[in-house]
């Protein structure tokens, strides 16, 4: 039976918002599907607006992956901004995709990709406009299942209350497995209802269906044991891993935006993983092992999705996409075959030790030297050996040193304050770096046009690290900190408006501390404060500190224990049954490593060092060189 659109009730209403066009779908490569013509349906969802989602990797993969399969549709939907939710709501307009405008309730899985827990409030907004039920318990077999994605999905706790499922992991293999357990449970008449469902989806290991898990606790408030309450459900739960990434060349259709978006170009995922051993980066440990892609693939990638969508900027992703074995094949042939055309290629935040000067000409072929992005992480060198960053004050102002001499005018350095074993000294450290970067381009130049600038960021300690165990610094002591960094720079008149300085206060970071290290208790605090009217968190204009802490104090939930508090190593983790294939007692021996500045080798070119992964999932490192070239474009 077909569902309708409901863009006639909505497009009364799109005259009355601001940046209405990002509602009403129809860009260039979107798919819309009959709706009889499926018998498994997603809605996708990226939980913020549609400048920031649409752009989203993970949704736009998995948005082409199951549109390819037989029978089966996928649709996308974003968080809708606060003066939409209002009119939505006195208009009775429920959530919708921006596909074919259907009702999200009515599809069979609503997944959601978190790349940040400051998401989970506009998922309960996104619930409750689609007629969802918050709570998992709450929902019937005409719900859909709300499923959970992406790097926050390494600790669903907080949500639990909130979501049917989680996936760890790559999505591709096994969103197609997720879909044909549905379609079979469909097609047997639906044995069992929705526990009969989530139960087939969580007896592999490969699914995570929380209310299949019991939490216990001691009476200090720590988790005594977290075990499943249903003989069939494994005691842990596992990360997917894509072993060949040359067999999944997407996107191969990238969406093109009607509105303006956080980024507008097309991007290829040259390689998937890192083993470069940050010790504050999730992101770095959760996706191991590294895995390329062939440079002859990137090339394929690259021609096609131009010559799909358009774009006349390609970005080069990855965690560190200097460190391919073929970086230098892959960026000459780039640039060899898109010379002269208006096509301009990108790299992200490179690497000081992976720089090559030989490099950036190659990207900097057809576009501006505009500017070059570096992240030292921490201001002083006994900082950087905490947190395992191997690069020292030499390295950087060589490296700046070359790129000034060579055209370049402006550096961005990254930073993080609240680190581990931070002292005043080490963010103070950052200005004099920022002074010494500065004073090297005048020197190599001539020039006194040299800028440089500061950006940082609070830290937050993340689950699966080996800072998962550290006490998260007060945001008294962050502020502070930035305050002392801000006025050394601006008070110096030698350099002081040569130095850019952008700074996120302690506060923010301390809500995601909560989220990110928090168990199912939390769950009252997220919505209490969505209660209150908490969206878009990750937004400085609509973040309020005052909010949460009022729900914790609500929920009596103590954010102090869940953040500033270093834990013990025999500690039950609220993440501790979910298996991202990191051996946990080698994590806390980096953790111990880090307070004594031990440094660990990049397992790339380095022995094993044992971090579990390739063992515990079955895997391997891969990576080059093939020794192959890309050939030059064939003119027609």
């Amino acid at each position: 039976m077909s569902v309708e659109s409901i863009f006639p009730r909505l497009e009364a209403l799109l005259p009355k918002v601001q940046k209405p066009i990002q509602y009403v779908g129809g860009e260039l490569n979107s798919t819309v599907k009959e709706w009889d013509s499926a018998d498994v349906r997603w809605a996708l969802m990226y939980p913020d607006a549609y400048e920031v989602g649409l752009p989203n990797q993970g949704v736009a993969i998995l948005y082409e992956i199951l549109n390819e399969l037989p029978g089966t549709l996928a649709e996308r939907t974003y968080a809708v901004w606060p003066d939409l939710e209002k009119l939505m709501r006195s208009e009775g307009v429920p959530q919708f995709t921006v596909d074919a405008h259907r009702p999200v309730r009515a599809f069979d899985v609503l997944g959601v990709s978190f790349s940040t827990e400051l998401g989970y409030t506009n998922m309960l907004t996104a619930l409750d406009l689609a007629g969802i039920p918050l709570s998992a318990v709450d929902r019937g077999d005409d719900d859909p299942i709300v499923l959970a994605g992406g790097h926050a999905a390494f600790n669903p706790e907080p949500i639990a209350d909130f979501l049917d499922a989680a996936v760890l992991g790559d999505g591709e293999q096994i969103s197609i497995a997720i879909t044909e357990v549905i379609r079979e449970w469909k097609a047997e008449g639906r044995p069992g209802g929705r526990d009969e469902l989530l139960m087939r989806l969580a007896e592999s290991g490969g699914v995570y269906v929380p209310k299949f898990y019991d939490v216990d606790y001691h009476a200090d408030g720590r988790i005594k044991r977290v075990a499943p309450n249903r003989p069939e459900v494994p005691w842990r739960v596992h990360k997917h891993t894509v072993m060949d990434l040359d067999e999944w060349p997407y996107p191969k259709k990238p969406l093109v935006p009607l509105a303006e978006t956080v980024h507008e170009r097309f991007s290829v995922e040259i390689f998937r993983g890192c083993t470069r051993g940050c010790r504050f980066c999730q992101a770095g440990m959760i996706t191991r092992p590294v895995r390329e892609r062939s440079i002859t693939t990137i090339g394929a990638m690259v021609e096609n999705g131009i010559k799909q969508s358009g774009f006349n900027e390609v970005g080069l992703l990855s965690l560190s996409s200097a460190d391919h074995s073929e970086i230098g094949d892959v960026a000459k042939g780039l640039a060899d075959r898109y010379e002269g055309t208006n096509t301009s290629l990108s790299l992200p935040s490179t690497r000081v030790d992976a720089f090559n000067i030989d490099l950036a000409n190659e990207f900097s072929r057809n576009g501006r030297r505009s500017g070059l992005t570096f992240a030292p992480e921490g201001g002083s060198e006994r900082m950087r050996k905490v947190i395992n960053k191997m690069v020292t004050e030499e390295d950087l102002i060589r490296t700046v040193t070359t790129a000034y001499s060579q055209g370049w005018r402006q550096v961005k350095l990254y930073f993080m304050c609240g680190l581990p074993t931070e002292q005043d000294e080490d963010v103070l450290a950052i200005a004099d770096l920022a002074k010494k970067v500065i004073r090297a381009g005048r020197e190599t130049t001539g020039s006194r046009d040299i800028r440089c600038t500061v950006s940082i960021g609070g830290f937050v300690p993340k689950p699966h690290t080996p800072f998962q165990w550290a006490a998260q610094a007060d945001h008294e002591t962050v502020d502070r900190r930035l305050k002392a960094l801000r006025d050394s720079l601006r008070g110096d008149r030698e350099f002081g408006r040569a130095v850019g300085f952008r700074y996120h206060d302690g506060k923010p970071s301390i809500v995601e501390g909560l989220l990110s290290r928090g168990d199912r208790r939390v769950g009252a605090v997220i919505r209490a404060v969505w209660e209150d009217g908490g969206r878009f968190d990750g937004w400085s204009e609509h973040f309020s500190y005052e909010r949460w802490m009022a729900a914790a104090e609500k929920a009596g939930v103590d954010v102090d224990w869940y953040t500033i508090r270093e834990r013990e190593e025999n500690e039950v983790l609220p993440w501790d049954h979910l298996d991202a294939g990191l051996d946990r007692e080698w994590l806390w021996q980096d953790w111990q490593e880090a307070v004594s500045g031990g440094e660990v080798e990049d397992c790339r070119w380095t022995p094993c060092y044992d971090c579990g992964v390739c063992p515990t999932m079955g895997t391997e490192i891969q990576i080059g060189p093939t020794g192959r070239k890309l050939l030059p474009l064939t003119v027609v």
